[in-house]
């Protein structure tokens, strides 16, 4: 299992959301490249990085950014927010990133899926982001009315082989994943799964292990101190 670290952008600045709140945005950190070398200091691997700008209004603001934190760090970076077409996954995989995650686009666009995973296979990531086990889109500010499980199945089902399942509520609360949703999850779809929200704890990083979640992505808690980021990645690799 891997503990990924999160860096989420907004205006150029490291910031953090509450249950996807745009106003509950705070700065977490002065410089995304300094925290990058952070987390590859604690042993991560792989970082996530989400654009907060692009996933609400399209825009690509924050791309310098994620340039940066890979030019001068070497990190390993997967980047969703915004991506909607071919344009999109081929601009951010010139950028550095090998992991591009698709959202919203997902949903209203399965066409786009299809040729996406058709095209670069195993670098397309799907988010699944939940609430009320219904599939949110647009910053989490539309809903889709799909249910997640039913949702996740459809996307194994066009060859996607990773899968991001974010409880939205369960987002910057420090509180715990959502097992319940997690387990229906991983007896729905045999493609790896990564938990977002709420992983605070090593208790967390060992529950998620015995549900045979494959990756655990890190936010608030690194942030605040909550979860100790070489901790959590030691424990999840045992």
């Amino acid at each position: 299992m891997k503990v990924i670290p999160a860096i989420d952008l907004k205006s150029g600045q490291c910031v953090r959301l509450q249950k996807g709140d745009y106003g509950t945005v705070h700065k977490v950190a002065e410089d995304a490249v300094e925290t990058a070398q952070r987390f590859l200091a604690a042993g991560a691997t792989l970082i996530h990085m989400v654009d907060l700008d692009a996933a609400k209004d399209g825009g690509h603001a924050n791309y310098d950014v994620v340039e940066r934190v890979i030019r001068e760090t070497g990190a390993t970076v997967e980047l969703g927010g915004g991506i909607r077409t071919m344009a999109d996954v081929e601009t951010v995989l010139g950028l550095g990133v090998p992991r591009v995650i698709i959202g919203s686009a997902a949903v209203r666009d399965p066409a786009f899926v299809m040729q996406a995973v058709k095209t670069y296979g195993d670098k397309i990531v799907i988010g699944v982001d939940a609430r009320s086990e219904t599939v949110r889109t647009d910053g989490w500010l539309g809903d889709s009315g799909e249910n997640y499980i039913s949702f996740a199945e459809r996307m194994e089902s066009y060859g996607v082989k990773n899968i991001i399942f974010t409880d939205i509520d369960k987002d910057g609360m420090l509180a715990g994943p959502n097992f319940d949703q997690l387990a229906a999850l991983r007896a729905s779809v045999s493609c790896k799964l990564v938990a977002s929200g709420g992983v605070s704890t090593l208790e967390d990083i060992r529950q998620l292990k015995k549900l045979g979640i494959e990756g655990a992505i890190a936010g608030r808690a690194v942030y605040t101190g909550t979860l100790d980021l070489a901790a959590a990645i030691r424990e999840a690799a045992l």
